[in-house]
């Protein structure tokens, strides 16, 4: 008869336990407001979205995560990580959630949650100024094309590749702003990459880099980025919801032409992205 009961005690005791951790788990927001701070990991070398400037880590993330948890209530601790191991560092629990931003892909859709758009992330060309042999998208056939590793554009440029008479030479890179050094000393003839992170990098060097026109991807967006689960689904209603309002009310324009010299008109939400 003890014996039985000291199974039943020890079963109660485990289903409790594991009601505590379930619990826990599924209250992801409760989590960050209770300590007051919501972790969010992104890279640092994708400008004008995150970046460092004199020492300083700045960009429209930054700024606008400063306005996210003005709406939770929390204050943003960021953890910076090179871009390929940002996702699986979400995964493992690392931060709550991803402020990249990344293209919001099928693929993408599949396995994680986006926020609304951001902006707008339709790749395109970043040539040297004085290159007179890249006019158009086409014009990159049989050149070096420099490109972020595990990123969105990787899988475009690619794809835009094989519809050229002589395949890119695709040089992938860690963080862009590998590429753009390559770009500057010749070692490579262009970039792929989404067209506000051009317009601004040719903006801030002009005369050296030039953006080439038209844009040749399919028009996509930028989200940031949240487990697909139950357990993070209170929190990335809240940041949605945060991100909204701060739409609405017009501070996201702001912010936008802070950063990019224009706003996006962009949708609330993308249920079916174009790749």
């Amino acid at each position: 008869m003890r014996k039985n009961s000291l199974v039943t005690g020890l079963v109660g005791a485990a289903f409790l336990f594991g009601a505590t951790i379930s619990a826990h788990a599924a209250d992801t927001l409760a989590a960050a407001k209770a300590a007051g701070t919501l972790k969010v990991g992104t890279e640092t070398a994708f400008a004008p979205f995150d970046f460092i400037d004199a020492g300083e880590h700045v960009g429209l993330n930054v700024d606008l995560f400063n306005e996210i948890g003005k709406e939770l209530g929390v204050k943003i601790e960021w953890v910076t990580l090179p871009w390929d191991g940002v996702f699986p560092a979400l995964e493992a629990g690392k931060f709550d959630v991803v402020a990249g931003p990344a293209t919001i892909t099928k693929k993408r859709m599949e396995r994680y949650r986006f926020t609304p758009p951001l902006a707008e992330a339709t790749i395109a060309i970043l040539k040297k100024a004085d290159d007179k042999t890249i006019n158009k998208p086409e014009d990159i056939a049989g050149k070096k094309i420099g490109v972020g590793k595990a990123t969105a554009q990787l899988d475009q440029l690619k794809e835009f590749s094989e519809s050229l008479p002589a395949k890119v030479d695709v040089r992938e890179y860690p963080a862009f702003t590998e590429s753009y050094a390559d770009l500057a000393a010749g070692r490579i003839a262009g970039v792929a990459n989404s067209l506000p992170n051009i317009a601004f990098v040719a903006k801030q060097r002009e005369g050296t880099f030039e953006v080439v026109q038209p844009a040749f991807g399919k028009k996509s967006y930028f989200g940031f980025i949240g487990l697909k689960d139950a357990d993070h689904a209170p929190l990335m209603d809240a940041i949605d919801a945060a991100m909204l309002k701060i739409k609405a009310d017009g501070r996201m324009a702001t912010l936008q032409k802070k950063w990019f010299g224009a706003s996006f008109d962009t949708p609330d939400s993308v249920k079916d992205p174009a790749f």
